[in-house]
């Protein structure tokens, strides 16, 4: 008896998942290690990157980052099945969910700022709801919400002109 081996055809798509993971993940290590007013509060700079992958390959291309670096960016900063991890995916999960829907609407209406503060949102919604069902069960969480949702709208803005921009660079 013969072992037999199964290869896998890498495509291009592939390759270039992997390009735009590693990016994400680079950025998502680097602000790992800038200090936090506020646990929870980060810039998520790899968001960035999914809506470049949004904007230019597609939904199921910008979830395949997103996934990639969730997984990854938790096992190298050390953060991986910690509550920390449950947080980013879960917060990412339904981030998905909102790009998804807001991929199909029309693109002279709605661009990459759009997109980024409805996902900045999305994320910042998950994490509070599961801080609440899970870490923390009392409405007392709830009244974070100002300084979240803030975060989000400010870092959502920020994070859709960058990526505006390097996608109006390229054209």
């Amino acid at each position: 008896m013969t072992a037999s081996t199964i290869e896998l055809e890498v495509t291009a798509a592939d390759r270039r998942i992997a390009r735009y993971a590693a990016a994400a993940i680079v950025l998502t290590i680097a602000e790992a290690a800038i200090p936090s007013p506020l646990p929870g509060v980060k810039p998520g700079l790899a968001n960035i990157v999914t809506l470049i992958v949004l904007w230019r390959h597609g939904w199921r291309e910008a979830a395949w980052v997103t996934l990639l670096r969730v997984l990854a960016g938790s096992l190298l900063v050390g953060q991986f099945l910690a509550p920390g991890f449950w947080l980013s995916l879960t917060g990412a999960l339904l981030s998905l969910a909102v790009l998804a829907v807001a991929s199909r609407l029309p693109r002279g209406l709605f661009g990459p700022v759009s997109h980024s503060v409805a996902s900045a949102f999305a994320h910042i919604a998950g994490q509070l709801v599961l801080v609440r069902l899970w870490l923390v069960p009392h409405d007392g969480v709830f009244h974070l919400v100002p300084v979240f949702a803030g975060a989000a709208l400010l870092f959502g803005i920020v994070n859709g002109l960058i990526a505006a921009k390097l996608l109006e660079s390229e054209k």
